[in-house]
């Protein structure tokens, strides 16, 4: 058996690295500047329909589960963990836009992580810590605001974008008709 390219394991490791370190420099940059939440108004980067504005969530997807941070920094590992797994033992690297899939995964994931364990060193209004994932970009659906997200965010839903058209690549890829039964 060959063995995997080794270009693949720089690749995803590149992905992992800009992706994680984009997504820390842009919420210190963006906290740094408009604060803690409530502390500035939205800067508009687009009047109503874009804009910056600082946000902790404590929970997970859209908030939810809010307080469980022990509880999503343990499934951010194990989900790490068996990226790691499927990219090096189950073969993943072979293909490429799994490898980009992971890739952008694995850094959404990290930069998260590092805001649930409290690395940033921010503190709540009473000097206690913050556990909490940074969140800054806000988008206007109408009148509606869209959660606030953050880069880490968007890599995520981007690397599950990329897994499920790689699944229904594939999986229309085996089910091309052969000659004998066209």
């Amino acid at each position: 058996m060959k063995a995997v390219p080794a270009n693949r394991y720089f690749l995803f490791f590149a992905i992992v690295i800009a992706g994680c370190a984009v997504d820390l420099m842009t919420k210190r940059a963006v906290f740094d500047w408009l604060g803690m939440p409530g502390q500035r108004d939205t800067w508009w980067v687009l009047p109503d329909v874009l804009g910056f504005q600082t946000s902790l969530n404590a929970g997970a997807l859209f908030g939810m589960g809010q307080g469980m941070v022990r509880l999503f920094a343990l499934l951010s590992l194990l989900a790490a963990g068996s990226i790691a797994a499927w990219l090096y033992f189950g073969g993943a690297s072979w293909d490429l836009l799994l490898t980009v899939a992971l890739g952008m995964i694995t850094a959404g994931i990290l930069g998260n992580l590092y805001d649930r364990l409290g690395m940033p060193g921010l503190e709540w209004h009473d000097g206690l810590p913050v556990y909490a994932v940074r969140d800054w970009i806000l988008v206007m659906i109408g009148k509606w605001p869209w959660p606030t997200f953050n880069i880490a965010d968007s890599l995520l839903v981007c690397g599950a974008g990329l897994l499920v058209w790689h699944a229904f690549r594939k999986d229309a890829a085996g089910r091309q008709p052969t000659a004998e039964g066209a």
